[in-house]
């Protein structure tokens, strides 16, 4: 079991929030864009074609930001409770790698693994 330096806490912490802060702001921006989308009267066929795509495009990445910024809160909350670094499903101490590489994510690799594959569901997404 790997314990954490505060140091490194601290780390993943700006990492963190530092990610919070971008998601929000790229939320913020899809918002204003999307209703400045609406704003164009004279249109033909082929423009509200592409609008429309255009919307659907930045509802998914909205959907996406809102998904990964919840996520990026909860591994916030992990933070403050001490329980950050440990898989949310089996328990065990997350890999330094996969934190460096995706500091909010809830899981262990072999954890990930089994929800992608279909083997777990997984909790975070059926709530």
């Amino acid at each position: 079991m790997t314990t954490r330096t505060p140091e490194s806490l601290q780390r993943f912490e700006e990492k963190l929030r530092s990610q919070q802060t971008l998601l929000e702001r790229n939320m913020l921006t899809a918002v204003k864009e999307g209703r400045q989308s609406n704003s164009d009267d004279l249109q033909d066929a082929a423009d509200l074609a592409v609008q429309s795509y255009q919307r659907e495009l930045m509802f998914l990445q909205g959907t996406q930001g809102h998904t990964q910024l919840t996520q990026v809160r909860a591994a916030l909350e992990r933070l403050t409770d001490g329980s950050f670094g440990e898989c949310q499903l089996c328990g065990e101490q997350i890999g330094e790698k996969r934190l460096e590489a995706v500091p909010w994510t809830p899981y262990c690799i072999s954890c990930q693994e089994k929800i992608e594959n279909g083997e777990i569901e997984d909790p975070v997404r059926a709530a």
